[in-house]
């Protein structure tokens, strides 16, 4: 079976290195020149764990190709487009990658199975079926929506919770279940469903997520209020089998790729049916407005005056494991510091180039500690391991004064200030340093 993929972003890269992986020939298609000359070389243009070990492998054994040529798909059984379909202004998704990708296949691909992979607003597979129809192309439609968390997206496509195939014909059935054979023995759940139910599957368990992360956010804030613990609170409620202990970390608020997006458009396509979501518009409202009131606790701690103060921020990326920094909190709460007239000093562990080109008039660091030599305050704003193997005691040596506000709530309260910090974290109590 031969497989093609059209976009190499994140989830095209990851997708094509893992059905070559399963052991299918694969090729990657994108217009980006550049990009497909760096792939070609071996270079990986994202941060993903384990991602450039089996690129190298499945090249290196003609599996995997890439080009930038779209007639490459000519003998593909398979299709997938995996382009972007970033937000537009009012919330909607921008779906124009995506037709025009399907404008250019249209010659190729009679005989194969055009599978979107990208988030689209319910109605659109349907959309495009009737859109290559028009073209004179016969291909088969169907949807397959991915459930990658970045940081981790080579295990969630190799061991998946549930592959969802939104078929209409038997031959796409066929076809996508040999491409997902190799699951079987891992007795993967595979649904096969209608083209609009897949489609709102993406959206729903997307935004039951976000909502889940801004639930355990609102009540961090009434810890704060009534001397509760919320990584406690979180525990007990994570215990219990009805709602699972993930994505209940209190925190800065989502961001990513996925979650800001998807809400969005979920939002968006629903009033179009003539739905009103208020759950999902009071979640896209409240995480809004949480990099605001990070922010206010960052000036609380300093005494609401930052200017001139030199602040060590460790992490910027939106969450560990990437160096995505798309719709990244750090984005609003750094600015906010630099026009409070704060000197900040980056460090992130995956060195990203994204980064540094947003923040390109603030220094980075190549080392944690170096970051925070001198520093007036500290703040970590992702949960990357390393900074939860930081030695605090040679920590509070590097730092001009002992003040940790940690946005991810990483330390145990009396670590810290056994350490000579005074440490301020999300939804748990003010702890004053031991010794200074």
């Amino acid at each position: 079976m031969k497989i093609a993929v059209i976009g190499t972003g994140y989830v095209g890269l990851v997708s094509g290195v893992c059905f070559a992986e399963f052991g299918f020939n694969v090729v990657c298609v994108d217009n980006n020149v550049a990009k497909i000359a760096n792939l070609q070389k071996g270079l990986v243009p994202i941060y993903e764990p384990g991602l450039d070990v089996l690129m190298a492998k499945n090249v290196q054994v003609g599996r995997l190709t890439f080009s930038t040529d779209v007639k490459s798909v000519k003998d593909a059984d398979i299709v997938f487009i995996a382009v972007g379909t970033p937000s537009q202004s009012d919330g909607s998704a921008d779906l124009s990658y995506v037709y025009q990708a399907c404008g250019e296949l249209a010659p190729y691909i009679d005989d194969a199975v055009l599978v979107i992979k990208s988030t689209v607003p319910v109605g659109t597979t349907r959309a495009v079926k009737e859109f290559l129809r028009n073209k004179s192309c016969r291909a088969d439609v169907a949807f397959n929506p991915e459930f990658l968390k970045e940081g981790a997206a080579v295990d969630d496509f190799m061991r998946p919770d549930r592959i969802i195939l939104g078929v209409e014909s038997e031959k796409a059935k066929t076809t996508l279940s040999r491409a997902y054979r190799p699951l079987y023995a891992f007795n993967i759940p595979i649904l096969f469903t209608s083209l609009e139910t897949a489609e709102l599957s993406k959206y729903a368990s997307n935004a039951f997520l976000a909502m889940k992360v801004t639930f355990i956010n609102e009540i961090a804030n009434l810890c704060e209020s009534c001397g509760a613990d919320v990584n406690e609170v979180a525990n007990a409620m994570g215990l219990d089998k009805r709602i699972g202990d993930q994505f209940l970390q209190a925190g800065p608020g989502y961001g990513g790729s996925c979650f800001p997006k998807d809400t969005r458009a979920l939002k968006d396509f629903s009033e179009k049916f003539g739905v009103c979501l208020p759950l999902v518009s009071e979640t896209i409202k409240s995480n809004d407005g949480r990099r605001a009131k990070m922010v206010k606790k960052i000036l609380a701690a300093c005494g609401d005056n930052i200017k001139g103060k030199n602040i060590a921020i460790l992490g910027v990326t939106f969450k560990a494991n990437t160096d995505d920094m798309r719709d990244s909190p750090s984005l609003d709460i750094v600015d906010a510091l630099i026009k409070g007239g704060a000197c900040a000093t980056i460090y992130d562990p995956s060195f990203s180039d994204q980064a540094k080109q947003i923040f390109r008039d603030i220094k980075f660091s190549e080392k944690a500690y170096d970051c925070c030599d001198g520093a007036d305050a500290t703040i970590i704003l992702t949960d990357w391991p390393e900074f939860k193997a930081l030695n605090l005691r040679e920590l509070r040596r590097r730092v001009k004064n002992p003040l940790l506000i940690d946005l991810r709530n990483i330390y145990p309260l009396s670590e810290a200030a056994a350490a000579g910090f005074n440490y301020y974290s999300v939804g748990r109590p003010f702890q004053k340093a031991e010794s200074a």
